[in-house]
């Protein structure tokens, strides 16, 4: 697997109604989406009720391309600018340790790069000109 950049759009609590809005406008076709609320539930556990229904992570294709689309995490706050991020899928953990690394050297860390239940590596940097990177893991075919 070659490495991939995906435009990774956050939204304040209205992702489900971005997603309704590109499968309309754009004809994105879904294919992924999950709330919260439809994740394990120790981390559900984390979010207050109303939490529960934003979307944790969704996976659009228009045409030939990829689109992800998230609610913001809580505890990050939601600024204009922050809501666009590239993801990046690295093929494995030392490629992601690496490019997390490179980007960490001048940039701000927002995430640590861990383990997560839908990645086996998985962090959040700002690079010194303020462009965020989701650098994201597949997991082993």
């Amino acid at each position: 697997m070659k490495t991939q950049f995906t435009p990774y759009i956050l939204m304040n609590g209205r992702a489900k109604e971005a997603i309704d809005y590109y499968r309309d406008v754009l004809e994105a076709e879904v294919k992924f989406s999950q709330t919260i609320g439809e994740g394990p539930a120790d981390e559900a556990a984390n979010f207050k009720d109303d939490e529960l229904a934003f979307i944790a992570h969704a996976v659009l294709t228009i045409g030939d391309a990829v689109m992800m689309i998230a609610d913001i995490i809580p505890e990050l706050p939601f600024q204009s600018g922050n809501q666009l991020s590239i993801c990046v899928t690295a093929a494995d953990v030392s490629s992601a340790k690496r490019l997390f690394g490179k980007l960490s050297e001048r940039g701000e860390v927002k995430l640590e790069l861990k383990e997560t239940y839908f990645s086996p590596a998985y962090g959040i940097v700002t690079d010194p000109f303020g462009v965020t990177f989701q650098i994201f893991a597949a997991r082993p075919a």
